[in-house]
């Protein structure tokens, strides 16, 4: 008969058991939790001041202890703004934030959106979605908010779109238009690409404190200055697919522009064979060609032959008579 391994420190009884229990169900169950995902799907939310936005963040699971929203402005740390508990729908605000009943918050099981109220241009900023799960502080990728009024009509960021369709292969250039007052000191420019399997837009360039793209004019009765930015794009393949943003930082705010549509056609692409298939399509057709050569030699050389017999049955003939 098998026999217990004996365990001197264990006794077997309800307590002990009960203990043991309970610590292998805490460890199976933090292990087989899946960590908890922050996502905020808009990169960008654009209005104007004095209306009211809405900030949306989604949460996997709830198993998070407390939700907070922050607000980082550039050259600033960020800044709580508040924080909602799991168990509660009350939200406690902090700092600069304590008095401004404008920053509310709508909670369920799988989202904890902010919606800001009456927005006023100082509201203006990147604003993150943050849980705590454990001992771990999660933050979504980030949403900018950018109000465009009265104030902003004379500083605006066109984009034009891809005037041809874009084949792999192609080279295309992508043009960033800047319409503003001229202010002092230089502006930033930079470019931002987002795909469609990416949940934050990447920096790929940067024009760092140019204006050598500029043109003043004072037309308008106020000195106003064009730049034009492009950026080329060479041998474009179909990883560069996406939507192009142009970012300018001056006069103390960033204006973005509409952005810009990359598309490369499914269908071209398709239809553009690799090296392998081209080599066989042309080796299948100077096979072709050889056998077609082939069966002509034959054929002529078979007529050759048998116009020959009937030659000679001809002279035979003639010698008989």
């Amino acid at each position: 008969r098998y026999k217990l391994p004996y365990w001197p420190n264990v006794q077997s009884n309800d307590t002990n058991y009960t203990v043991l229990f309970t610590i292998f169900y805490i460890m199976i169950f933090k292990t087989s939790v899946s960590p908890v995902v922050v996502v905020q799907p808009n990169v960008l939310v654009t209005s104007s001041p004095g209306k009211s936005v809405t900030l949306r963040c989604s949460i996997s699971h709830s198993t998070a202890n407390y939700f907070s929203w922050f607000k980082q402005v550039p050259g600033q740390a960020p800044k709580c703004i508040l924080t909602v508990y799991a168990h509660s729908s009350q939200a406690t605000r902090y700092g600069e934030f304590i008095n401004d009943t404008r920053f509310e918050v709508s909670k369920n099981i799988s989202s904890l959106n902010l919606i800001i109220s009456k927005t006023k241009p100082s509201d203006v900023g990147t604003y993150y979605c943050g849980v705590r799960d454990y001992d771990l502080l999660l933050f979504g990728n980030g949403t900018f908010l950018d109000l465009k009024g009265s104030e902003s009509i004379s500083r605006s960021v066109v984009q034009q779109p891809v005037s041809a369709p874009v084949r792999p292969g192609d080279n295309a250039t992508l043009q960033c238009t800047i319409h503003m007052e001229t202010c002092a000191g230089d502006h930033s420019v930079y470019w931002f690409r987002h795909d469609s399997e990416e949940s934050l837009p990447g920096i790929i360039y940067t024009y760092e404190n140019r204006s050598d793209h500029c043109e003043r004019s004072s037309v308008t009765g106020a000195p106003t200055q064009n730049c034009v930015y492009n950026l080329p794009k060479r041998n474009i393949s179909p990883s560069d697919a996406g939507t192009y943003y142009c970012a300018v930082a001056t006069c103390g705010e960033i204006l973005f522009g509409n952005g810009t549509l990359l598309d490369i056609s499914e269908s071209t692409a398709q239809s553009t064979f690799p090296p392998s298939v081209c080599a066989l399509l042309v080796s299948n057709a100077m096979c072709f060609i050889v056998i077609t050569v082939l069966i002509c030699i034959m054929k002529r050389r078979k007529f050759e032959h048998s116009t020959g017999q009937v030659s000679e049955v001809m002279s035979n003939t003639q010698v008989c008579f």
